[in-house]
């Protein structure tokens, strides 16, 4: 799997890892590169993206989320050719919305959307999209009760890698109650991160 080459002579993965580096967002989702994980692929870059944080480098208390972008040259069966996308979305939910039954299909649905609205076309998407409800006991106690989506996908793109990292952040922040079109608006709901 590994490449000996250095990513700056595989011109197709350092040009699309330029344009990733380049993008911008708006200005409530802050985005920042952090290390890729090592052994998916010969290539490799990673972004980790939160909802108005509140501190540098620590998971944003309205929503946060995680992009990989992998390549192998040579292909991969699984993947269906030489690219897949990974993809973490997570933030915090009013419990009544928590319990909701259609709760994860709407937040599948909106990451359909959002690579639709970008034109980001795709191939062999798959994915979870888990609902947690929580209740604090003892010291915890008045952290009162809680709920949280979190959304994991992956899927292989067949168009610009920039219209996939787009949509990534729209989904972030959509999860996080700011749908396209709501720079600066108030996030309303719950401010606690999600216990464990």
């Amino acid at each position: 799997m590994d490449d000996p080459r250095p990513p700056a002579a595989r011109p197709a993965f350092a040009e699309s890892a330029e344009r990733v580096r380049s993008l911008a967002f708006r200005s409530d989702f802050v985005v920042r590169e952090i290390p890729a994980p090592a052994g998916l692929a010969p290539d490799a870059i990673a972004l980790a993206g939160d909802v108005r944080p509140e501190e540098h480098g620590v998971d944003s208390p309205y929503g946060t989320g995680r992009f990989i972008l992998l390549h192998d040259d040579a292909g991969v069966d699984s993947w269906g050719g030489p690219w897949r996308i990974v993809c973490f979305a997570q933030a915090p939910l009013e419990t009544e919305i928590g319990t909701d039954p259609l709760l994860a299909d709407v937040a599948w649905s909106w990451l359909v959307e959002a690579l639709e609205s970008r034109g980001a076309k795709y191939h062999a998407a798959s994915g979870t999209a888990t609902k947690t409800l929580s209740k604090g006991f003892g010291t915890l106690a008045d952290q009162g009760d809680g709920a949280q989506i979190e959304l994991r996908a992956s899927w292989s793109p067949t168009s610009d890698i920039a219209l996939h990292v787009q949509a990534w952040g729209e989904l972030v922040c959509m999860l996080a109650g700011l749908p396209p079109g709501s720079e600066e608006i108030a996030v309303f709901g719950p401010r606690r991160g999600a216990r464990g």
